[in-house]
């Protein structure tokens, strides 16, 4: 079984929910112990929309994972695990929180 390094959670948003997905995204930052990345106002990546990625370790994923899920209000969210094959991480192992969009998985080859 593959070793899990760490989480990326890619909260995605578009012009008219860039507010709203910034401030989800710094409140995350406020609330747990976690990265917060750049947020994102184009596809960066594998990641076909605009996002910013909340990186966190998995002893915090029953944590942050469902305080996600009751305040994303809307947006879609992708999470994926850290393990090394980032081909996999993308795809086998991803969870989403609302609408599974499509990724260019040609950026992760």
């Amino acid at each position: 079984m593959p070793h899990i390094q760490n989480f990326h959670a890619h909260v995605y948003f578009d012009q008219a929910t860039q507010s709203q997905a910034t401030q989800l995204c710094q409140e995350a930052g406020r609330q747990f112990d976690l990265t917060v990345g750049r947020i994102h106002a184009k596809p960066v990546g594998p990641h076909p929309h605009w996002s910013c990625q909340l990186a966190f370790a998995p002893s915090m994923f029953g944590e942050v994972i469902p305080w996600l899920a009751l305040n994303r209000q809307g947006l879609v969210i992708f999470i994926h695990p850290q393990t090394g094959d980032d081909l996999k991480d993308h795809t086998d192992h991803a969870i989403w929180m609302g609408e599974v969009v499509p990724l260019n998985l040609e950026a992760l080859q």
